[in-house]
């Protein structure tokens, strides 16, 4: 399985960490969005997409990047985000990003999210939330998450 993760990660770093802990499992390597031609994902079998999330979204960087993305054939993918608050009932996180992959051709097949720590305003009053986040359990889990998908894509 030939796998690629895409990664924003512009504030501490959290996203990132998480990215790689994913892209070791997967043998995957981890790349931010300016550092790819969007026609480059054809000959993956499997892409990450990840950012932390900025005003309930996937950071526009990576929204940007996929808008950008040619159709394709059928592509499994999966999005990665981390946030200082958990996703609210009313305003999936994930859900925009996943449609916009799949009019581009992608199935996205599973999603992953952790908390992380977060300075964005009103928090940086306070010197921010979720210190020490994500932790070795998130990264743990973000291991886990990834065997699993390795796992399934390995069944296909």
């Amino acid at each position: 399985m030939k796998a690629l993760i895409v990664c924003t990660s512009v504030s501490h770093g959290n996203t990132r960490r998480v990215a790689e802990v994913m892209g070791g499992v997967l043998s995957a390597r981890v790349m931010a969005p300016e550092e790819l031609d969007p026609a480059a994902l054809a000959g993956y079998d499997l892409v990450g997409f990840g950012s932390g999330i900025f005003q309930m979204s996937f950071h526009p960087q990576l929204r940007d990047f996929v808008r950008a993305l040619p159709s394709q054939p059928a592509t499994a993918a999966f999005l990665f985000s981390t946030s200082g608050l958990p996703e609210p009932p009313f305003r999936r996180y994930h859900r925009s990003l996943e449609l916009l992959l799949a009019q581009k051709g992608f199935e996205v097949v599973d999603t992953f999210s952790c908390r992380a720590f977060d300075t964005y305003l009103p928090f940086r009053l306070v010197a921010g939330i979720r210190k020490g986040r994500p932790d070795v359990d998130d990264l743990r889990a973000a291991h886990a998450f990834a065997a699993g998908l390795r796992l399934r894509m390995s069944a296909l």
